[in-house]
């Protein structure tokens, strides 16, 4: 009998994360674990005390989850299994018979503080914004507050967690607010569906006019469409960037061995992240075959190779 593997989330319940894997879980028969912090999920996944790791990579309106990408590219080892888009809608959550005239702090999840800007510009002025490691514990700071002067933003799902009240709804800045999330999990690979994405990121051996160029050429003279292109800066040295690509195809398609071994020729260092299948609208998460997962790991993108 299989034994019922974990997934790790961003914690407490109540997040978005958490609401984003739940129709995954449920699905798939997993028990659901929730974690303090992005990092704490990171590690869990990679010391096996879960099989899988679910986290946030980006948002449309504030971009890229940067604890999130930066420890992927230089702090652990680990493949994306699946992606997940998700709308998102904040709410103000307060105790009951709050009135928001009575609040002076305001506590959220960073990106979510930023979601906000202009409700909270237009309508809560003067409050104090307190940043938290999730939108679920800064509902759970609130409900244990004593004093009735302290609200956050959260999921209308983290009010009835934590016994909230609903002060305003949707007071997000853009409505088609969406945030997507990563699967992730140790050295396997999930097959080719035919609709993949794969993620990798490129460390240049030296700065120099058209290395940028020498990059995207391997992608452009196959065919490869890029997904979404973005420096990060490699924590060496000032000036010093790596480059995180996202693009279309499977690690197992010919076309893409080809550039990802072009790539390591000329720069030397190339951290594959993953091929896994690409999330579409009309449907909550790419759906792997029956039998999901590559069996031999390639050695091109083996994260050990070399050691």
């Amino acid at each position: 009998m299989n034994q019922t593997q974990l997934a790790g989330y961003l914690g407490p319940a109540g997040t978005f994360t958490e609401e984003a894997l739940e129709a995954m879980a449920a699905e798939r028969g997993w028990r659901t674990v929730p974690l303090s912090t992005i990092e704490e999920v990171l590690k869990a996944t990679r010391d096996g005390e879960v099989d899988l790791g679910f986290v946030p990579i980006e948002n449309s309106i504030e971009g890229t989850v940067l604890p999130t990408l930066d420890a992927l590219i230089f702090r652990y080892d680990l493949f994306i299994q699946a992606e997940v888009a998700q709308a998102i809608h904040q709410q103000l959550l307060a105790k009951p018979g709050t009135e928001i005239s009575a609040i002076r702090r305001v506590y959220s999840y960073p990106h979510a503080l930023s979601q906000v800007t202009r409700f909270l510009a237009e309508t809560l002025p003067g409050a104090e914004l307190e940043a938290v490691a999730s939108t679920a514990e800064g509902a759970r700071l609130v409900a244990g507050m004593a004093s009735g002067d302290a609200a956050c933003i959260a999921p209308r799902r983290a009010a009835e967690i934590y016994g909230l009240g609903v002060l305003r709804s949707d007071i997000e800045d853009f409505p088609d607010n969406l945030t997507r999330f990563l699967l992730l999990g140790r050295r396997r690979i999930p097959r080719p569906t035919g609709s993949d994405k794969t993620t990798i990121a490129c460390f240049q051996l030296a700065d120099r006019p058209g290395s940028l160029l020498s990059i995207l050429v391997q992608f452009a003279s196959r065919g490869i469409n890029l997904t979404k292109l973005e420096s990060r800066p490699t924590k060496i040295e000032l000036g010093k960037y790596c480059f995180v690509i996202d693009f279309e195809g499977h690690v197992m398609d010919p076309n893409v061995q080809q550039a990802l071994s072009d790539l390591n020729r000329i720069l030397g260092e190339v951290k594959f992240l993953g091929s896994y299948p690409q999330w579409r609208e009309s449907q909550a998460c790419g759906q792997p075959p029956a039998d999901p997962y590559i069996t031999e790991l390639v050695g091109l993108v083996d994260p050990e190779a070399g050691a």
